[in-house]
């Protein structure tokens, strides 16, 4: 796995992933050149009392186009997806140093402050927070009210339901959504900074503090 972070990184990226490109034309253009020389030598043994006929060879000519035209096609669509490829991950590395919300449980209170975020599929009459500590007890529950679809960013002050101050850490989260007296789809968003890019053979992934390696799909919204 190759990690992208300036032009020239991107640029050899690119290199690389056009090299079997050429490679397959070059292949194409050795079959042309054996399919010929086949043909030149078949035209020549042919026997003169029974000679091949114009359909014979058109046929033969029509498969070679074919195959040819099939490679052709396949190059330049590796073509074009290595240069999309490299153009997601310049444009990926903008994200470094900002934060991000994906999907996540995952609360990191810090400075009396941690914030998280939910993706609602739909407008929700009502939805509902709650945070458990490390011991999976609940500390905290509210309802944040009627919210718009799409994402949403909230944070939580870090006072429990008791009034008392939690102590700084990890904590988790989940929410439920309600429109019309049924549940809706509602995802959790954890917020984690990007750190770095990465491309793999699965794609673009960002290397987010304390989630790992996210991938870029997965990215809600940038901060």
């Amino acid at each position: 796995m190759t990690t992208v972070g300036t032009t020239t990184d991107a640029a050899a990226a690119l290199a690389a992933q056009a090299a079997p490109a050429a490679a397959g034309t070059k292949a194409t253009s050795d079959a042309q050149d054996r399919f010929l020389t086949l043909l030149v030598a078949q035209l020549k043994n042919q026997d003169p009392l029974n000679p091949m006929d114009n359909a014979q060879i058109t046929t033969q000519m029509a498969q070679i186009s074919t195959v040819t035209g099939i490679d052709k096609l396949n190059s330049t669509l590796q073509g074009m997806a290595a240069s999309f490829n490299v153009g997601q991950s310049l444009q990926a590395t903008a994200m470094i140093g900002h934060n991000v919300f994906v999907p996540g449980s995952t609360l990191q209170l810090e400075n009396g402050a941690a914030p998280f975020g939910v993706d609602l599929a739909q407008a929700a009459d009502k939805v509902v927070l709650s945070v458990r500590d490390g011991s999976g007890q609940v500390v905290h529950k509210v309802d944040l009210g009627p919210q718009p679809a799409g994402v949403i960013g909230f944070e939580w002050d870090g006072v429990t339901d008791s009034g008392a101050r939690a102590a700084p850490g990890s904590y988790s989260f989940a929410v439920e959504a309600v429109q019309g007296g049924k549940k809706i789809d509602a995802t959790a968003l954890a917020l984690g900074l990007v750190s770095g890019v990465t491309q793999g053979k699965d794609g673009i992934a960002l290397k987010v503090s304390g989630m790992g390696s996210v991938a870029l799909s997965d990215v809600r919204q940038v901060m």
